[in-house]
């Protein structure tokens, strides 16, 4: 017994308790964050402020989350596990544009609780003397589509593959602009500009597919 336990400590593996418990701590800190955000803007959640709410030292803080930005990734993880969990009865047997809409409308609504502050980190990140956070969002948008396609049951590849790479890309990001500015009822314009992109990309695919048979 006494050598299982040196050999656990020499594995360096944390017992299940610790994880659950470092995991139920970053997501209190993060919707303190969300919480704060909401009061004073994006900008002015710093760790200070974080702390004396929660009753946590910058060092304690600090092992949950390394910077402001790692927060913003912490709640763009949680639309991105919206969009992943179970799909509902009959989702393979629905055409793709329907699945593609399902997947996609799930990542808007996990975040849609807090739009305003969203689209501020996305601001952040963007910001010019932040590389370290803008170059990351590249490789976190192309991972994101990959999810997606998989998440939908898009399974091309080659040159069909590119283009749906390419193509659900800007619709993406083209939904994700609309959606930060839209304050409709139940996000009534995204949900109307992504139906009406889905459909024109499914008939540019359809004449892709044509042009390819002949």
């Amino acid at each position: 017994m006494a050598a299982k336990k040196a050999a656990g400590k020499k594995s360096g593996r944390r017992k299940p308790g610790k994880k659950k418990s470092a995991a139920g701590a970053r997501r209190r800190v993060l919707d303190a964050a969300l919480a704060l955000a909401e009061e004073k803007g994006w900008q002015a959640v710093i760790f200070t402020r974080l702390g004396a709410r929660l009753g946590l030292d910058l060092a304690e803080l600090r092992r949950l989350y390394r910077d402001q930005n790692a927060i913003a990734d912490a709640w763009f993880r949680r639309a991105q596990d919206a969009m992943l969990a179970k799909p509902p009865p009959g989702f393979r047997d629905r055409p793709a544009r329907q699945r593609l809409e399902l997947l996609l409308l799930r990542w808007f609504d996990a975040l849609a609780p807090h739009r305003r502050v969203t689209a501020e980190m996305l601001g952040g990140k963007l910001w010019l003397f932040h590389p370290h956070h803008s170059v990351p969002m590249v490789f976190n948008l192309s991972r994101l589509i990959q999810w997606l396609r998989d998440a939908a049951g898009l399974r091309a590849g080659g040159v069909r593959r590119q283009a749906e790479e390419i193509g659900l890309t800007a619709l993406f990001l083209a939904t994700l602009a609309v959606w930060c500015n839209d304050d409709t009822a139940g996000q009534a314009r995204t949900r109307a500009f992504l139906a009406a992109r889905l459909a024109q990309a499914d008939a540019l695919l359809a004449r892709f597919d044509a042009a390819g048979r002949r």
